[in-house]
């Protein structure tokens, strides 16, 4: 069995209060199970209550095992790894993975860097389990007992990557940060700034890493994709890395998604405008395709 389970859905910043219960205001952190095979997504501030619970839950089976994949080192996806109960355990062991932007810079020491006692009253070399880390760019890694990953790179201000899992005919993919590739070149004749061969280039590369994205995609079982803002409200966002609610449902449909995620809130999100724009997809989708849409919450889990 592959399943996801969702621990953090919210972009930029955690959101907590009475407006977010619902929904919740955690930063980004999944859950995936291959059988009882342990991946985790993000360390967001989800993290934090993820390792509470495998401490009440897997702990009493054994010493904690799992592959972490870091989506991108921006401060909301690996803020909450001071918090993760695991850490602090000589048992635990933790592969952990993903793109780093700055080659001067590990992604060790990326994320250690939180633990410096200018931020956090504990050092890295203080953490008692067992991790490795290692840089990743676009690849496919065998994870053991019939596991698979691929990685594809997205489009977001530092390198970002989205996974692909793949595990006895089954697949859950994730892409986010991510927005969708456009032409930076002008295209009107009459801007004075407008270059034919340009303009032409810029097209024909924008479609094709576009398509890219739609192979990747292609025939998921889920995928959790982001969907910061409403088709407005991107228009005044451009280039800030984050995907419209209907640029994911439609490229979800171009392939052939079985079940569609919604995912990377917006902080200012309130339950109420969550209900009503779930809602308000939900209805459109269902109108036109037999696609399953869903906002992401924390708790939610959804089997591929």
């Amino acid at each position: 069995m592959l399943r996801v389970r969702i621990w953090g859905d919210r972009g930029s910043i955690p959101c907590p209060g009475k407006d977010t219960v619902i929904y919740g205001g955690n930063t980004s952190c999944l859950e995936i199970r291959a059988d009882e095979k342990l991946v985790i997504i993000d360390f967001g501030t989800g993290i934090k209550p993820l390792g509470d619970w495998l401490m009440a839950n897997d702990f009493k089976k054994g010493p904690i095992a799992a592959d972490i994949f870091i989506s991108h080192t921006h401060w909301d996806h690996i803020m909450g790894f001071p918090m993760f109960t695991p850490l602090f355990l000589p048992t635990t062991r933790l592969r952990i993975r993903g793109p780093v932007s700055y080659e001067d810079e590990t992604l060790e020491q990326i994320i250690g860097a939180q633990l410096t006692y200018r931020y956090w009253p504990i050092r890295i070399s203080e953490l008692s389990a067992h991790i490795e880390y290692a840089q990743i760019k676009e690849t496919s890694l065998d994870l053991g007992d019939g596991l698979w990953v691929t990685t594809k790179y997205l489009n977001h201000p530092i390198l970002c990557l989205g996974y692909r899992f793949e595990y006895k005919g089954k697949s859950i993919v994730t892409a986010y940060d991510n927005e969708p590739f456009r032409n930076l070149f002008p295209t009107d004749p009459e801007d004075p700034s407008y270059d034919e061969d340009a303009a032409r280039e810029g097209e024909a590369t924008v479609k094709e890493e576009n398509e890219k994205l739609l192979r990747f995609f292609q025939g998921a079982d889920v995928l959790i994709h982001d969907s910061q803002y409403t088709a407005a409200e991107y228009k005044t966002h451009l280039g800030w890395g984050h995907s419209s609610f209907e640029h994911a449902i439609n490229a979800a449909h171009k392939a052939r998604v079985k079940k569609l995620i919604l995912f990377h809130h917006d902080p200012n999100r309130t339950d109420a405008q969550m209900e009503k724009l779930e809602t308000e997809y939900k209805t459109r989708v269902a109108e036109k395709t037999s696609m399953e849409v869903m906002m992401a919450r924390e708790g939610l889990v959804v089997e591929a």
